[in-house]
């Protein structure tokens, strides 16, 4: 199990720090929620780690099979409710892929994206739409 070690630092900042290699991270609230908005918010980090967690596990496959994603982007944009409790109804996700579209690996890889362990873990009334751009030639 990995610890993270969080510690608020006031005026609605706090400093996580990741316990096995010590990297240092802050969130602030976002400007629509009394923050300062000066770095991720907690719900952007969400955000974050949808895209990175379906490119890593991607990874993982390109790797095993030899095949180069180098330069793989991921967009995710994220909707807040208007209603209370604050929380997050969107997280929709765009992969820009640099392989060509038909690909013999396609199918496996936009399976690797969708069995990330972030992907997994989002409820049910999360609208977690994925949109995968295959932009190689």
């Amino acid at each position: 199990m990995t610890s993270i070690t969080s510690t608020y630092e006031g005026d609605l900042r706090c400093r996580a720090e990741h316990g096995p290699s010590g990297a240092i991270l802050f969130t602030d609230a976002p400007l629509d929620n009394q923050g300062k908005g000066e770095s991720f918010s907690p719900t952007d980090l969400m955000a974050a780690s949808l895209g990175s967690c379906m490119m890593t596990i991607m990874g993982i496959f390109a790797q095993r099979h030899g095949i180069v994603l180098n330069g793989m982007t991921a967009t995710t944009t994220k909707g807040m409710s208007a209603d209370l409790p604050r929380r997050i109804v969107s997280l929709r996700t765009t992969l820009s892929v640099p392989i060509p579209e038909n690909h013999p690996s396609r199918k496996a890889l936009e399976h690797a994206a969708l069995d990330c362990p972030v992907h997994h873990s989002l409820s049910a009334d999360i609208d977690a739409a994925i949109e995968f751009k295959w932009i190689g030639s």
